[in-house]
């Protein structure tokens, strides 16, 4: 009868062990979708950035056309 006992909770101990290492394998995985998913909201925000300074400057540009034109009323 104990050997019965101790062989069940053998089993079951392996059982965990293998969930447990399951979970490791998850939470791995998702700290490195977790990273990738960092590093490509960083190159968008450098992205947006470049872009933003791209039409500031294209404003700046018009902006003194303009006013070299005299289409613009100070």
């Amino acid at each position: 009868m104990t050997a019965d006992v101790d062989s069940l909770v053998l089993e079951h101990l392996r059982a965990i062990r293998a969930d447990i290492a399951e979970l490791k394998n998850q939470a791995t995985s998702t700290n490195l979708q977790l990273a990738s998913m960092g590093q490509q909201l960083g190159a968008l925000t450098t992205a947006v950035y470049g872009g933003r300074s791209d039409v500031e400057e294209l404003r700046r540009r018009i902006e003194r056309v303009e006013r070299r034109l005299e289409l613009v009323d100070d």
